[in-house]
C-alpha cells in the first residue's frame, strides 16, 4: 500500500506494464499457492434485467503474494456492454491496496492462464498448436502459449474469412512462429500438439475425433452450465483438469454435458490446475496421454496478476490517489 491511500489505476495506466510471459510467470504462483491450500471461491452470477445481463463475482486470497480480492462484471443491460471493476487488498492487513477498472488486462490474465495450463499439461515437445477464435481472447491466449512452449506452426479458425485471416496476419507478423489461417477446425485440429478454444460458441468448435492421440486441449471461452466449447469424446479421451474443483458442478458446461451423455462419470476430475503446478497432482504422465484444461476464469490469476501490476504502478509512480476510510472511523461519522 501507498503511503497515502489508495490507488486507482485506469486501463492505460497498467497497459504495456508486464509482457506475457511476465503475466503468465505472475499466474503460475498464484496457482500454486492455490494448489498449497490457498483459498478461492468460484464465479457466482446474477442475471436479470430489462434488457437482460448478468452480475458476475469471484474472490480468492493469495497469502504468500500478499493480496486477495476479486473481480466484479457486468455484461449486457442497456449498454449491451461489459463493465470489470477490480478491487486488490493487502493480505495481511486487509487495507484496500488498489481499485482497477479492470477491462483491459482480462485478456492477458485469462491468456496467462491458458499458458499455466499448457505448461503443466502439454508434452515439452509440442510445437504445433491450433487456435479456434479470433477474439481479444484468442489474441491473449495465442501471445501467452508462445511464451511457455517454442512452437513451429500455429493454425487459426473461426468461422469468418476475414477474421481468420486478419488475425493469423497480425500474429505471425508479431510472434515467431508461422500463423496462418485454415478454412475449418478440423484442419486446425489435426495433428496438432496444442489446441486451444477461445470463442462465444455454445456447441463444439470441433470434433473429438479428429484430436490426436498426446493432445493438450484449453478450452476457456465457456463458463455456463449449458453450453461448452468440446464435445463429450474429447472429456472422455481426456485427463480433465479444471481451474477449480468447486467451479466444475456449477458452470463447467464442457463436463456437465458430457456426465449428461453418459460419457463420464462423476469420479472424472482429475486434479485442479493448482494441485498439478504445485506438484500436489501429477499432469501427464504419457506423451499419448490427451489432456485438458477447463479455464472457466477464477480471482486466482486475477489477483496474482492485479498485485504484479499494482507494484509496477507503484514503481512508476502511475494511478491516482484515493481514500478509503476505515470503518472505525467512518462509522464514528
Amino acid at each position: 500500500m501507498t503511503d497515502d491511500g489508495t490507488l486507482f489505476l485506469t486501463s492505460d495506466d497498467v497497459r504495456g506494464l508486464a509482457t506475457p510471459g511476465e503475466y503468465v510467470d505472475a499466474v503460475r504462483e498464484g496457482y500454486r499457492e492455490r494448489g498449497e491450500g490457498a483459498p478461492a471461491r468460484p464465479r457466482t452470477r446474477l442475471t436479470g434485467g430489462d434488457p437482460p445481463g448478468m452480475l458476475t463475482g469471484y474472490t480468492a486470497m493469495l497469502p504468500e503474494t500478499g493480496a486477495m480480492g476479486g473481480y466484479m462484471y457486468t455484461g449486457g443491460f442497456g449498454s449491451g456492454d461489459a463493465h470489470f471493476v477490480l478491487p486488490l487488498f493487502d493480505a495481511d492487513t486487509g487495507a484496500p491496496l488498489a481499485v482497477f477498472d479492470g477491462a483491459s488486462l482480462n485478456p492477458f490474465k485469462t491468456g496467462a492462464t491458458g499458458a499455466v495450463g499448457i505448461d503443466a499439461l502439454a508434452r515439452d515437445d509440442a510445437t504445433d498448436l491450433a487456435v479456434i477464435g479470433s477474439g481479444s481472447q484468442a489474441r491473449g491466449q495465442l501471445r501467452a502459449a508462445v511464451t511457455v512452449r517454442e512452437f513451429d506452426t500455429v493454425r487459426v479458425f473461426s468461422p469468418t474469412p476475414e477474421s481468420r485471416e486478419s488475425f493469423a496476419a497480425a500474429m505471425d507478423a508479431e510472434l515467431d512462429p508461422a500463423v496462418r489461417a485454415v478454412d475449418a477446425s478440423a484442419d486446425a485440429v489435426a495433428d496438432a500438439d496444442v489446441v486451444v478454444t477461445a470463442t462465444t460458441a455454445a456447441e463444439p468448435v470441433f470434433d473429438g475425433e479428429d484430436l490426436a492421440d498426446g493432445a493438450h486441449v484449453t478450452c476457456m471461452g465457456q463458463y455456463d452450465p449449458e453450453k461448452r466449447e468440446v464435445d463429450g469424446e474429447t472429456v472422455a479421451r481426456a485427463t480433465y483438469v479444471p481451474d477449480l474443483r468447486e467451479r466444475v458442478e456449477r458452470d463447467a458446461g464442457a463436463f456437465l454435458l458430457a456426465r449428461a451423455e453418459g460419457a463420464i462419470g462423476d469420479d472424472h476430475v482429475h486434479a485442479e490446475l493448482g494441485e498439478v503446478v504445485a506438484g500436489v497432482e501429477p499432469g501427464r504422465t504419457r506423451d499419448d496421454e490427451v489432456t485438458l484444461f477447463d479455464s472457466g476464469g477464477t480471482a486466482i490469476e486475477t489477483v496474482a496478476a492485479a498485485h504484479m501490476l499494482y507494484e509496477r504502478a507503484v514503481d512508476a509512480g502511475l494511478g491516482r490517489e484515493i481514500e478509503f476510510l476505515p470503518a472505525s472511523r467512518a462509522f464514528e461519522e
